[in-house]
């Protein structure tokens, strides 16, 4: 079918795969992603710069709003940097736990054991922060929340599938982000630590949502 278009449009034909084989690639692929858990112990074991453009290369292939794609990713080796990254993080996260009365939340990380100490923030060989980008050459974007976030879904895939793990860490507010990293305009989104696991490293004994409280199918619904 031949339509009319006022922009330019090109051919989107990807292989129709049998139905067998599309099912076994869903499958292992969920497999390789149910493996995946945050990590807060990581060693300091060095990771290829090109893990981290690959990565981001990733990511950049989520769908977004207008395809705006509305997203920056900042990527920090230098310790110093990270050093100072992680003395704000620690700073705004005392004042989480220990200062803030926000009894239902501090109850509902409890099984997590975390605390305001952030060691794996200079710890991991790289940081990657997302910013969302509200506005791009003076022009407010669309969906940017929703844009972002998919994106850096794609990029926690990235890692995992590459052996690496990492951590959604947002900090509240991160701010210091912005002016640390030079991002004016920009508002921090996600901070990543990324690395190997440590050898010692444990993780909370956390289980899945079952599939038959994730997903309804809405046949017959009024």
């Amino acid at each position: 079918m031949t339509r009319p278009h006022t922009h330019p449009f090109i051919p989107y034909t990807p292989p129709r795969l049998p139905i067998e084989e599309g099912l076994a690639r869903g499958r292992a692929f969920h497999d390789l992603l149910d493996g995946r858990r945050s990590v807060r112990w990581f060693s300091p074991d060095p990771v290829p710069r090109e893990a981290i453009e690959l990565a981001v290369q990733t990511a950049n292939t989520a769908p977004s709003g207008a395809h705006q794609q509305p997203w920056r990713f900042v990527a920090i080796q230098d310790p110093e940097l990270k050093r100072r990254i992680r003395e704000a993080a620690e700073e705004e996260e005392r004042r989480f736990y220990h200062e803030r009365e926000l009894p239902d939340w501090h109850a509902a990380l409890a099984r997590l054991e975390t605390d305001a100490t952030k060691e794996f923030l200079e710890v991991a060989p790289w940081l990657v922060v997302a910013f969302a980008q509200k506005q791009q050459d003076g022009k407010k974007t669309y969906y940017t929340n929703e844009s972002a976030g998919i994106a850096c879904g794609f990029l926690i895939a990235a890692l995992h599938s590459m052996g690496l793990a990492t951590l959604t860490h947002t900090p509240n507010p991160m701010t210091f982000l912005t002016d640390l990293l030079g991002r004016d305009g920009e508002r921090p989104y996600i901070l990543f630590p990324v690395g190997y696991p440590a050898d010692d490293c444990e993780v909370p004994d956390l289980h899945r949502k079952p599939l038959a409280e994730a997903l309804t199918f809405a046949d017959g619904l009024a």
